[in-house]
C-alpha cells in the first residue's frame, strides 16, 4: 500500500499539491484523473522521490520514500515519467537493460538478462530490438520505455501518460498489457491518464484531483458518473453503461 499524508508541493506563492492524504491499494492498478493542472504529475513525481516535497510524507509498504536508501526504493517501486530524452543513441535492449541497474549496477547477470528477455517478450519488442531508439515511431519508442520499467520488476510501478504518443490500437494494446501485469504479475500500477473512459474501463481504482487537492477517489462506478465528471471538469459529461463499463460522453 502507498499511504499519503498530508503532501504539499508549492512553487513560490504557487501550491500545486495542497494537504493531500490517501491510500493507493496494493495491487491491481490505479489511475489518477483531473484536468490539466490539477497536481497529477507532482504528485506522482513525489511519491517515486523525483520531486521533494514542501510537507507531508509519503510510505510505500511502510518504507518512507524520502529516508529509504535510493537502491532499496528502486527495487520496490519504479517510474516512467511523461517526457523521456535519451542523450545517447542506444537500442532497445540497451534501453531495457537499464531496468536491471538497481540490481546489477551496470554488470548484468544471466538472472538480468532473463528478465530483459521476458520484458522484451512482454512488450513484442524482440523483433526490433537490436534497432536503436532514434529509428522507432513515438509509440515504439514508448513501448521500449514501459518494457525498461517493467523489467526493473519492482512490486509499485508508477506511470505518467504512459498512452502518449500512441493510436487508439495501441493505447488500447499498452492497457491490456498494464492490466495483464497487474493480474499476472501480481504489481501495483498507478497511472496518471487524460483519458477517462480509458481510466474507467482498465482501473480497478480511480482518484480523482482538482486544483491540487483529491476530489473523490473510488471505484470506476462511483467516479465515472456525470455528477463527479461535471464537477471536476467543469463541462456537461453524459455517461452510459457500455458493455458493463462506465463510459463519458463530452461532445460540447
Amino acid at each position: 500500500m502507498i499511504e499519503i499524508k498530508n503532501v504539499t508541493k508549492a512553487y513560490d506563492k504557487a501550491v500545486v499539491v495542497d494537504g493531500v492524504t490517501l491510500q493507493i491499494p496494493a495491487g491491481g492498478i490505479t489511475s489518477i484523473i483531473g484536468p490539466n493542472g490539477a497536481g497529477k504529475s507532482t504528485l506522482l513525481s513525489m511519491i517515486s522521490r523525483l520531486l521533494p516535497m514542501n510537507g507531508g510524507q509519503v510510505l510505500v509498504d511502510g518504507l518512507d520514500v524520502t529516508t529509504t536508501a535510493g537502491d532499496v526504493l528502486a527495487r520496490r517501486l519504479s517510474i516512467l515519467r511523461q517526457d523521456n530524452h535519451i542523450g545517447s543513441r542506444l537500442t532497445v535492449r540497451d534501453l531495457v537493460t537499464f531496468g536491471r541497474y538497481p540490481y546489477s549496477k551496470g554488470r548484468p547477470t544471466v538472472e538480468d538478462l532473463k528478465h530483459v528477455r521476458m520484458a522484451l517478450q512482454y512488450l513484442n519488442l524482440e523483433s526490433m530490438s537490436e534497432r536503436f531508439l532514434d529509428e522507432l515511431s513515438g509509440g515504439q519508442r514508448q513501448r521500449a520505455f514501459v518494457a525498461m520499467v517493467l523489467c526493473q520488476d519492482t512490486d509499485y510501478v508508477l506511470m505518467d501518460e504512459p498512452l502518449n504518443n500512441l493510436d487508439m490500437k495501441h493505447a488500447v494494446a499498452m492497457m491490456k498489457i498494464l492490466r495483464r501485469a497487474a493480474d499476472e504479475l501480481h504489481k501495483t500500477i498507478v497511472l496518471v491518464l487524460h483519458d477517462v473512459n480509458f481510466a474507467s474501463c482498465y482501473s480497478d481504482y480511480i482518484v480523482a484531483m482538482k486544483d491540487g487537492k483529491i476530489a473523490c477517489h473510488g471505484s470506476p462506478y462511483d467516479i465515472i458518473n456525470a455528477n463527479v465528471m461535471c464537477n471536476v471538469y467543469e463541462i456537461d459529461v453524459a455517461v452510459q453503461d457500455i458493455d458493463g463499463k462506465r463510459i463519458a460522453i463530452y461532445y460540447t
